[in-house]
């Protein structure tokens, strides 16, 4: 029988113990081309397996960068949390010494006798303070308004709030 006269689903309906006869040159050229298939495969697998170990690599380094970016992310959480508590403590007046607690009914009294207002530079005066502690403690002073003295806008009158509104210290 010649492999020429049969279809291949004439050759798989042989039984396997059924000699053919094959041209040598043709089976050489089988022999090669089944070589050059399974080196192929070999290839491939081999490639695939270097693949695999990439992929194992960059997941590593994925989880990795995660738990970076994790950290990252907690610390920066808590540096909002500080920078917060920073801007609410500078937001928050200032609580008044005990020496300003004295100051400040000193300068009560002073303006209640002038009429419930007067120049700041006067009362400065009369209190024998510095500027910047006399700045202090109207800064601490919750019971007065200070606005522009009309005359002159570089001089401030400062004012005693109504007598409904006590002091919190």
């Amino acid at each position: 029988m010649s492999i020429d006269t049969l279809t291949i689903t004439d050759i798989l309906n042989l039984p396997r113990d059924q000699p053919v006869a094959v041209p040598a040159g043709l089976l050489h050229d089988l022999i090669e081309a089944h070589q050059a298939v399974k080196d192929e495969v070999a290839a491939l697998q081999d490639e695939m397996a270097q693949a695999g170990e990439e992929i194992a690599a960059l997941t590593a380094r994925v989880a990795s960068l995660e738990g970076l970016q994790e950290q990252d992310v907690t610390r920066i959480y808590c540096d909002i949390a500080q920078d917060r508590q920073r801007i609410a403590k500078l937001e928050k007046p200032p609580e008044p010494q005990p020496l300003q607690k004295d100051r400040a009914e000193v300068l009560r009294g002073l303006l209640a006798a002038n009429g419930g207002k007067m120049l700041a530079s006067e009362a400065r005066k009369k209190m024998h303070l510095s500027a910047e502690r006399f700045s202090n403690l109207l800064n601490v002073c919750n019971f007065i308004d200070r606005k522009p003295y009309h005359m002159d806008r570089r001089k401030d009158i400062i004012i005693l709030k109504s007598e409904l509104v006590r002091p919190n210290y």
